[in-house]
């Protein structure tokens, strides 16, 4: 589920060490310098298999970690962020991203109150998985630094921004077990495809095979909470090779096919349903969360509001 973790307000370093801890990663905190701990911020939002958490410190701080059983992804927003990473160093500033594997000691010697950083943390078996399905047969080894001001980069970066938003600020839908399995396979698929280059095409005369068994596999389960991992698994290949399939075949991408699918089974429960239905039951029960989208849609498609169907 989706949860936020606030600390405005630190009285010592070591409430600022356990609000790391538990919004990020076990590790060893140092103060370099004099500074106040009340100065120090830590957000958290958890989605799924995954975290995001923001933090900065009122002073200069060493920090080291092993990140069990974890991928850490940090994301310096301001100011620059050196890690020593095993007996490799790796700098980055905004606009780039270091990739700590897990289970791998890391070293921070110098984090300085200038630095805000944002990570990006997922289970190392859930990463694995989704690699896996995402990446297909290519090889799954992950740099240890990704440019974020790429295309892929900075969309992956205003993506995790968002859902950091929204998730610490609104617990509507956020909360929603659906809606956090679709983000955590989301963003773990859109940061795999960042993070990696395109592989090569594949052979045109698999493409209709594949999105064959996808769409099979969406009209027998619509309302699942489909991820493009998911899709890629049912199709046998990456994400990548499936979206180039179904824009060639389709005409459009697996996720607007998917949505098609929803709204016409949507309408055909809304005609068939009666008191005590909502409109809302019936969308959700179709695997749609976001019900503004679904009725500007519906009323393009149908010419009328769900719930002028519904009460037909």
């Amino acid at each position: 589920m989706g949860t936020q973790c606030r600390a405005t307000r630190f009285a010592d370093w070591h409430e600022v060490h356990d609000a790391v801890a538990e919004a990020y990663f076990p590790h060893e905190m140092r103060p370099m310098t004099d500074g106040a701990a009340s100065r120090s911020t830590v957000q958290t939002a958890t989605i799924g298999s995954c975290r995001i958490a923001s933090m900065k410190f009122g002073a200069v701080v060493s920090v080291a970690t092993d990140h069990p059983g974890a991928y850490g992804v940090n994301i310096p927003v301001s100011g620059r962020f050196d890690s020593v990473i095993g007996k490799t160093e790796i700098a980055s500033v905004p606009g780039q991203a270091t990739i700590c594997p897990p289970d791998t000691r890391t070293v921070i010697p110098h984090w300085s109150p200038s630095c805000r950083l944002i990570g990006f943390k997922v289970d190392k078996n859930y990463m694995q998985c989704e690699m896996d399905r995402v990446l297909g047969d290519r090889p799954g080894k992950l740099p240890m630094q990704i440019d974020l001001r790429t295309d892929r980069g900075a969309s992956w970066l205003k993506f995790v921004l968002t859902v950091f938003h929204h998730v610490t600020n609104d617990a509507g839908l956020w909360s929603n077990s659906l809606v956090v399995t679709q983000l955590a396979g989301t963003l773990t698929t859109a940061f795999l495809l960042a993070a990696t280059p395109d592989d090569g095409e594949s052979p045109r005369g698999v493409r209709p095979r594949i999105v064959k068994r996808v769409i099979d596999a969406i009209h027998a389960d619509p309302a699942r909470a489909w991820t493009p991992g998911e899709m890629a698994e049912v199709a046998g290949v990456s994400v990548r090779r499936l979206q180039q399939g179904f824009r060639e075949c389709m005409n459009q991408a697996p996720f607007e096919y998917l949505f098609d699918v929803r709204l016409e089974r949507a309408h055909a429960e809304l005609m068939a349903a009666g008191p005590p239905s909502t409109v809302a039951d019936i969308a959700f029960r179709c695997g749609i969360t976001h019900t503004g989208r679904f009725a500007a849609a519906y009323r393009d498609r149908y010419g009328s509001t769900p719930s002028e169907t519904l009460k037909r």
